[in-house]
């Protein structure tokens, strides 16, 4: 009863702000969110079988499968949701069903503006239904990107930074293997490039993991060509590492900027992306700035947040412009949205 009306109160601040209610299937075809997202939910998905021999879900992620949706043009393009997510987890005794009440913006024109509005729409509700001090972590996983292009070494390496910045354990491997300079090996390099010429001859719009057999060869040869030789890598290394330990309060955030690009010589301008950021100081709660923040879901390309009481998580979210177009869109669709999870509260 309780949870009833929480949610009660949740939902009608949802509806307050202008969010629209969305249900989205419960059930998901697995092989579509695998072709086209790779391995990013596999190993959490509960999988079945029908009669017919398709393999279908339960929906692991409901920004996942409200998303499905709105590209099935179920749903309007600023939703909010209430409902299960099924998931699998390492953690002994976790629950694998979670309820969760969220809000997504779809097709997001103005990103700062639905940046603040997703985070303060739910802030409104966290505040209404929790009485204890809310705290805030906040992270830019946009502003890593705009680092590492800005460092100057070999594009393969910015690629593989930035595609495994969201897998912490193997992100330290490649920082330990660009420090030694110990790049792919020979015999590999030669079968992928074996590889390569196999799939000039393929359909080069068929989908693999998300990405076009054409996107695959253009990456490819740019790493064919990209110089294999690289000696900075202790220095570029130093420099990704100390941008890691910065964690201060939002107001402070300029100043610690600006002072890291000073000390490791890099142009003032390379953080000017990050007004989202700056946006949420309008915001008078406890909001820490963490680089290291928001790197264990994989589809989040921008602002990530979370709103937590004590040691409890109450909500998360982010910005997650690339999803749409890996779950079948044509083109990029921005999009931001965050979810509740009513067991915490």
């Amino acid at each position: 009863m309780k949870s009833k009306k929480l949610s009660e109160v949740i939902i009608k601040i949802f509806k307050k702000n202008s969010f629209v209610l969305s249900e989205p299937d419960v059930l998901l075809d697995s092989e579509y969110i695998i072709e086209r997202s790779g391995e990013k939910f596999r190993r959490s998905m509960l999988t079945f079988k029908r009669e017919d021999g398709k393999t279908m879900c339960l929906r692991p992620d409901l920004t996942v499968a409200s998303c499905i949706s709105f590209l099935k043009k179920k749903s309007s393009s600023k939703i909010y949701y209430s409902g299960q997510a099924y998931r699998r987890s390492n953690n002994k005794g976790s629950n694998f069903i979670n309820d969760q009440l969220g809000i997504e913006i779809f097709g997001s024109k103005n990103r700062i503006h639905d940046d603040y509005k997703v985070i303060s729409t739910i802030l409104s509700a966290a505040k209404k239904i929790n009485n204890k001090k809310i705290q805030i972590k906040v992270g830019d996983i946009n502003l890593f990107k705009s680092l590492i292009n800005s460092l100057d070494m070999p594009e393969r390496w910015k690629l593989r930074l930035i595609r495994h910045f969201w897998r912490p354990s193997y992100f330290e491997e490649l920082l330990i293997r660009l420090e030694e300079n110990t790049d792919i090996d020979a015999v590999t390099f030669d079968t992928d490039k074996k590889k390569f010429y196999e799939m000039k001859k393929l359909d080069q719009d068929k989908l693999i993991a998300g990405r076009s057999i054409l996107e695959i060869l253009n990456r490819f040869e740019k790493k064919i060509k990209d110089p294999r030789s690289f000696s900075d890598g202790k220095q570029i290394v130093k420099i990704i590492k100390s941008y890691l330990k910065i964690n201060c309060k939002l107001s402070m955030l300029d100043d610690k900027l600006l002072d890291f690009a000073k000390k490791n010589n890099l142009k003032k301008n390379i953080f000017k992306d990050f007004k989202s950021i700056q946006n949420l100081k309008k915001i008078k709660d406890d909001i820490n700035f963490i680089t290291n923040f928001g790197r264990d879901v994989e589809y989040y390309t921008g602002i990530v947040f979370e709103v937590f009481s004590g040691k409890k998580e109450i909500a998360r979210g982010g910005r997650y412009d690339d999803l749409l177009k890996s779950l079948g869109a044509k083109k990029n669709i921005p999009a931001v949205g965050a979810a509740i999870n009513l067991k915490n509260i």
